[in-house]
């Protein structure tokens, strides 16, 4: 308790003198994830909200597994109690030895922020160093860069840089560094990459796409990034439609079309070369979830196809749809429907099968964001898919945003937050194992160091 108190006598202090200075490293008693609701409560629901730790698709990753050291570090979005919306970016690990938890660290105090786009993401270099990517929005919140004192530690983190970036997606590429994917905003949300080999000195940041706006999903395989991303039509974010994709097997240097047509950037046609589907002309909105990659490399994307940015009826179906580049063509496989254009699950594809782990069915606030989590299987490479089972049931307030680890080991397989979605609620940490058969919440209160996730399922 005594933590508890230090940190709101120098909450006050961050107040008048250096906000996020003090606050920095500090332990929390606890894992309070941030609740947040955008805009007024529509008919049926708000058009997100809810439990939004581990928001969203466009920070990523947010977890890694290190064999090293059998843990899998993660950041997310804390708070300081259930009555405020207060965004901490937070870093911890799970124990693979012990199935234990410390307390979770505060890297930086966004002092005044509450909404999760300043969530941050998370690399780790060949040293073992952990570095997180703090997302910001405009010159005035600059995006911030963190770096371990020590190679697999959260104990100390040391601020590197400060840089125009919103949701970075960084990417450690073995004998070469970091390539970043990032956001700026200008004509909408236009997209950019840089690049450095110590995570200190970046080259300078080049645009990618600049069409009104765009979300993107990037991803890594066998040192190739990949990037797939929408674009808003006028700059509206709420008319986010069609999905195109380049790639870069050079840091940058030079990027492709799926292909391997050598593109030119930055992307300014909607219709251009690297289009995937004009979802447009069906007047369909595209909400990426994932981006994963089958066993040849091939991209595997899943999304959600919306009639309507309000919550309710309006825009059903919304379709859980995977998108597969096989066969030199996209292959378009619908999966299942809920209820939300932010019911965002992700995509596993292992030797056996294909899984998604999804908040796909209705929850308690049923038109809000997120629900119940199931368990969806495919073993035909994405084609046909069946729900094996119900992760989650019965539950007070909605599960969503439910995230991969990278190179995730079978006893935290995947986490997700939770949060009701139709007021301020209590925003909890949960996980589960590779069968999905188990549920674990993260402790809320701690008075330990170190403490055993409690199994609830």
């Amino acid at each position: 308790m005594f933590s508890k108190y230090l940190y709101f006598i120098l909450k006050v202090i961050l107040v008048f003198y250096s906000p996020g200075l003090f606050s920095q490293n500090l332990k929390m008693d606890g894992y309070k994830g941030i609740w947040f609701s955008s805009g007024e409560f529509k008919e049926y629901s708000y058009r997100l909200s809810g439990g939004a730790a581990t928001f969203a698709s466009r920070h990523k990753p947010i977890a890694i597994y290190s064999p090293e050291v059998k843990k899998t570090f993660f950041v997310y979005g804390g708070t300081t109690n259930e009555d405020e919306r207060h965004l901490l970016i937070m870093a911890s690990y799970f124990d693979h030895r012990f199935h234990m938890v410390p307390k979770p660290v505060i890297v930086f105090d966004k002092m005044g922020v509450t909404e999760p786009g300043d969530n941050a993401s998370l690399s780790i270099d060949s040293k073992g160093y952990l570095w997180i990517f703090v997302s910001g929005s405009g010159r005035t919140r600059p995006g911030l860069i963190f770096r371990s004192s020590e190679p697999w530690s959260i104990e100390k983190f040391d601020k590197i840089l400060e840089s125009e970036m919103l949701a970075p997606q960084a990417w450690w590429i073995e004998n070469y560094g970091f390539l970043m994917m990032f956001s700026r905003i200008a004509k909408g949300l236009e997209l950019y990459f840089n690049s450095s080999s110590d995570g200190k000195n970046w080259d300078g940041s080049q645009k990618i796409a600049s069409m009104g706006g765009h979300m993107q999903v990037a991803g890594i395989n066998n040192g190739h990034l990949v990037t797939v991303f929408n674009y808003h039509p006028g700059g509206d974010l709420d008319k986010r439609t069609n999905l195109y994709l380049v790639r870069t097997g050079d840091m940058g240097k030079t990027w492709e079309t799926i292909d391997g047509s050598v593109i030119t950037t930055p992307v300014t046609d909607k219709d251009s070369e690297c289009l995937i589907k004009d979802f447009e002309s069906e007047d369909k909105l595209v909400y990426l979830n994932d981006l994963n990659f089958d066993r040849e490399g091939n991209p595997v994307i899943l999304a959600i196809l919306s009639r309507d940015v309000n919550p309710g009826p309006s825009g059903d179906p919304r379709e859980w749809m995977i998108i597969h580049w096989k066969d030199q063509k996209w292959n378009f496989n619908k999966v299942c429907v809920s209820t939300h254009n932010y019911d965002m699950g992700s995509l596993y594809i292992t030797e056996e099968d294909w899984r998604i782990i999804g908040p796909t069915e209705p929850g308690p606030q049923k038109y809000g964001a997120g629900g119940e989590i199931a368990l969806w299987i495919s073993k035909d490479e994405g084609i046909t898919w069946e729900k094996v089972r119900d992760i989650t049931a019965s539950s007070v307030s909605n599960n969503t945003f439910v995230r991969r680890p990278q190179n995730a080991q079978k006893d935290f397989y995947a986490f997700w937050t939770d949060g009701d979605a139709d007021k301020l609620s209590v925003s909890r940490l949960y996980f589960t194992n590779i069968k999905c058969k188990k549920v674990w919440v993260l402790p809320y209160e701690m008075e330990d160091d170190v403490a055993k996730p409690v199994r609830i399922r």
